[in-house]
């Protein structure tokens, strides 16, 4: 049966004002949608050229503007090649949004500026680091240096290439952990992303999510998106709307399915994500009730603020 409460508590972690983790159906699931990434629609020319801030702006405000409808958090993944555009592309998004947000890049330098410029600006409270990764050749360092710098929230992205069953992912994890303990390193929030392959792979980050918050009762996460961006056919077959249709039924089953964070994609696909996400929010929350006769911890949970009178009808049972 799928089980609806842990036997030991999850952790609850907090950035920015926004909950994570708990039960499944305490808090929902927050997507992490991205901006600024390779493509974004924001750049009119070259990236060095600088971006659309109107568009920007907006969409920031329309995620903004779905939290608010739906219930479902949102933050932005600020994804940036350079220290300099981390401290652009940070003060823009702080300028126009409250939520919270990531530093993303691939290699290290440019993401420990960005936290550092973070630590300089005094935004570490709404500050995610994405990411520690199994990968990174130097990881001991990159712990160390964000440790100094003073990041209190961090992802571990976990793998073993060796086992891509949802237990390799346990494996991953520990070896992170190890480094963190041998380094002397002590973070507020510790998440765990469960590595997406594919579509349907996205499962076994669900089942490893579960084993991940059974061991340490950590906030857990994947990026769905991975797996339906690269799923090029379904576009031949369908066009956008049928791909677009896969992606939202891709993320609002992760959301149920043990997530308490879905990174989503770019953030121009907020206005089918977010609403998905939702009603699995709800879906979940009410499943949860038929098992425990518990609802929501969050007052502004996609059940209470989309469903209020079946809300009603549930507490009378």
């Amino acid at each position: 049966m799928f089980p609806f409460e842990f036997k030991n508590e999850p952790k609850v972690c907090e950035i920015g004002g926004v909950k994570f983790g708990g039960q499944p159906g305490d808090y929902p699931c927050v997507c992490v949608s991205s901006i600024f990434q390779k493509g974004d629609k924001v750049f009119e020319g070259k990236r060095k050229e600088g971006f659309n801030e109107q568009r920007a702006a907006e969409l920031l405000k329309t995620q903004d503007k779905l939290w608010a409808e739906t219930g479902v958090p949102g933050m932005a993944d600020i994804v940036a090649n350079t220290g300099q555009e981390f401290k652009t592309y940070i003060d823009f998004v702080t300028s126009v949004t409250n939520m919270p947000f990531c530093v993303d890049a691939w290699v290290m330098k440019p993401k420990l500026e960005g936290a550092a410029y973070c630590a300089e600006k005094g935004l570490l409270d709404r500050m995610f680091y994405n990411s520690l990764t199994v990968w990174e050749q130097d990881l001991e360092t990159e712990i160390r240096e964000i440790s100094q710098i003073g990041v209190k929230h961090v992802l571990l992205v976990s793998f073993d290439q060796s086992d891509q069953m949802p237990t390799g992912r346990i494996t991953g994890t520990q070896k992170i952990l190890d480094i963190i303990d041998r380094v002397g390193a002590r973070f507020k929030s510790i998440f765990v992303d469960t590595s997406v392959m594919n579509g349907p792979a996205t499962a076994l980050c669900g089942v490893a999510n579960q084993l991940v918050k059974e061991k340490w009762g950590f906030p857990v996460a994947s990026a769905p998106s991975n797996g339906s961006y690269m799923w090029k056919k379904a576009r031949e077959l369908w066009g956008f709307k049928g791909w677009a249709a896969a992606d939202a039924a891709l993320e609002a089953l992760s959301a149920f399915y043990y997530h308490d964070m879905i990174f989503s994609g770019p953030m121009a696909g907020a206005e089918r994500i977010m609403p998905a996400v939702a009603m699995a929010e709800a879906f979940k929350a009410t499943a949860r009730f038929a098992e425990s006769k518990k609802l929501p911890k969050d007052s502004s949970h996609p059940l209470f603020k989309l469903f209020p009178e079946f809300t009603e009808q549930l507490q009378t049972l």
